[in-house]
């Protein structure tokens, strides 16, 4: 059996898992690590060796495009002060722990202890996005697992990137020197992804083939990353900018067929690249410790100690941290909560970010030696990934319940509900002046019959959305009809956006209900 024939199969193991993990309701991100560790246990199974630009260049921009895209501007504007003290000091102070504790535990010198702490420094954004697709928790608290696992990189990118050139080259770290770079990867990373989402806006602006659109959208990702990397400033960092602003502004630069057809391309590719990725995760475990030397043979006890000391140096900074933003907010009231920042410590697994990381230490020094430990430092990442994935992954779900945080089902529908009946209210406040628009003259004699029809079909909605209840509204074949619904559906979603961006509803609710619009609109269209 060849590598390649291991990756087909793993692809059709991984769909399925994953398939599974949504109907039960389970995990698949901690399910696909176990299935791909079963099957790099297997004997006969031959050993796969990863790339680093497998993770680093294919997998990787798709996944952090699709997660930046998910969240939003204004919930960013609203987090970024705790989101603030967790992107810097947060990783700081895990990469210290972590590089101290690996170096007392295991053969690690300070310089490669240091490569293994910047590595598993920050969380991942793949892997908590894919965990937080299951929970209801609240847009503020979702804001701010997504926003850390998002910007954190950065920095942990820096503090890899001065780690590896300290192991490789044995100079000296200089906090000017690592400040600088830090500037240069972070700033440059984001102006350019920034620019790159300029130029993608302006071209989707002017272009209607679904097709076309697809393609820019689904390249759009890479050329953040290639560009940015060729730039010398950070690709990851480049991804997540171009994937927030365009996320933002996707409702203004397509019509409503083409961003359902992005909305599923992206999607199918999300769900794929996502369910193979983590079964790599597994898969790569088994592999990294056959090279291990005799000396390094304690990691099953090196990897749980390492996993305990990157959670709990979460708690312990996310706590305190907690605390005095409550403390602040509430003037001096002592009744202080443990259920946010106990949700927040517990969705701070590891995942894609640092197995691509691990993946790209160099093989040796300057000298022309092999760099030591490094199996080592990949078998003790790879596993810390495995164990908080699996671990917190599993668990995860029952701690934000036991918080009592997450949102319940009739919350949700309940802001849904009086969204659809605000948005047709308006609606049928503008239908009762079309009737004295001369714009109407030209759709003939059906005019009248059609706005009668179009009330009947607001009305009803409202009432739809006071019972709670939807139904599929029938086809209506008159031209008149569908011109006066199209109108109708662009001044609901003109009036979802404003909601929005008066923070009357969540993130959630207006994505969810922009897509019901654009369902309809793109049905309308179809008739035409």
């Amino acid at each position: 059996m060849t590598g390649l024939t291991v990756i087909l199969l793993l692809v059709v193991l991984a769909t399925a898992v994953a398939t599974g993990a949504r109907r039960w309701r389970l995990p698949a991100p901690s399910l696909l690590v176990i299935a791909g560790l079963v099957v790099g246990l297997i004997p006969w199974v031959p050993e796969v060796r990863l790339p680093p630009h497998v993770i680093s260049v294919l997998v990787l921009p798709p996944l952090l495009y699709a997660s930046a895209g998910e969240i939003s501007v204004r919930d960013l504007r609203s987090v970024w002060r705790p989101v603030t003290g967790l992107v810097f000091g947060l990783v700081l102070a895990s990469a210290v722990a972590v590089g101290y504790v690996a170096q007392a535990i295991t053969p690690l010198t300070t310089a490669t202890a240091f490569i293994l702490g910047a590595v598993l420094a920050s969380t991942d954004p793949v892997a908590v996005t894919a965990l937080g697709r299951r929970l209801s928790l609240p847009a503020r608290v979702q804001a701010m697992v997504q926003a850390e696992s998002l910007f954190n990189d950065a920095t942990s990118l820096v503090l890899y990137k001065v780690a590896v050139a300290t192991a490789v080259s044995g100079t000296a770290i200089t906090v000017s020197g690592t400040v600088e770079q830090f500037l240069i990867l972070a700033g440059g990373g984001a102006l350019i992804g920034a620019a790159v989402a300029a130029v993608v806006a302006l071209i989707r602006r002017r272009t209607e083939e679904p097709v076309l659109e697809t393609v820019i959208a689904l390249v759009t990702p890479y050329a953040s990353y290639v560009i940015a990397e060729d730039s010398h400033a950070s690709g990851v960092t480049a991804v997540i900018v171009s994937g927030v602003v365009l996320g933002s502004t996707g409702h203004k630069l397509s019509n409503a067929p083409i961003r359902l057809q992005i909305h599923a391309v992206y999607d199918t590719v999300t769900f794929l690249l996502e369910s193979v990725v983590f079964a790599l995760i597994g898969l790569e475990l088994p592999s990294a410790v056959r090279h291990l030397a005799h000396d390094e043979h304690g990691w099953p006890l090196w990897v749980p100690v390492i996993a305990f000391t990157v959670l709990a140096i979460r708690l312990l900074w996310i706590f305190p941290l907690s605390a005095l933003i409550q403390y602040r907010h509430k003037e001096g009231d002592s009744r202080l909560s443990w259920r946010v920042p106990a949700v927040l410590s517990w969705a701070g697994t590891r995942g894609v970010m640092p197995l691509a990381a691990a993946l790209s230490i160099p093989l040796v020094t300057h000298t022309g030696a092999p760099l030591p430990h490094r199996a080592l430092i990949l078998t003790l990442t790879t596993g810390t990934i495995a164990l908080t994935v699996v671990f917190q992954g599993f668990t995860l779900a029952p701690v934000v319940r036991r918080s009592g945080i997450a949102l319940e089902p009739e919350h949700t529908a309940r802001e849904e509900a009086r969204t659809r009946r605000h948005i047709a209210h308006t609606a049928l406040e503008e239908l009762k002046q079309l009737g004295d628009l001369d714009e109407l003259a030209e759709l003939g004699t059906a005019a009248e019959a059609a706005l009668k029809q179009a009330r009947r079909d607001l009305e009803a909605r409202i009432h739809q959305a006071e019972d709670a209840h939807y139904s599929d509204p029938d086809a209506r074949p008159a031209d008149a009809y569908r011109e006066i619904r199209r109108t109708l559906i662009g001044i609901e979603a003109a009036e979802l956006q404003r909601l929005y961006e008066a923070n009357t509803i969540s993130n959630a609710t207006r994505r969810r209900i922009q897509r019901e619009l654009d369902l309809e609109e793109a049905s309308l269209r179809a008739r035409d």
